[in-house]
């Protein structure tokens, strides 16, 4: 399953939504039968990819953004992957 947008209003960051909403996508992905869930973060987005650590999510791979501005400003994306087998 790729997980291909998130996001929590600012008013409402820090109420645990972001970490509840990841917990849903991963039990919805365990219980249709995916092996994983993965996604793609630029590195800008440090809270981002604070909260994907938190609910478990290993760094897979970096990449630098494949266009001119992406090597020009060295755009970072890292991609996150959450492996679904074995899990409870």
């Amino acid at each position: 399953l790729a997980l291909k947008r998130m996001s929590v209003r600012k008013d409402y960051r820090g109420l645990g939504i972001a970490t509840a909403l990841g917990r849903t996508a991963l039990a919805f992905a365990r219980q249709r039968g995916c092996r994983a869930v993965v996604l793609n973060t630029l590195m800008l987005q440090h809270e981002a990819r604070a909260l994907y650590e938190r609910l478990g999510f290993r760094r897979h791979r970096l990449y630098v953004l494949p266009t001119a501005y992406g090597r020009l400003a060295n755009c970072t994306i890292t991609t996150y992957r959450y492996d679904l087998s074995g899990a409870p």
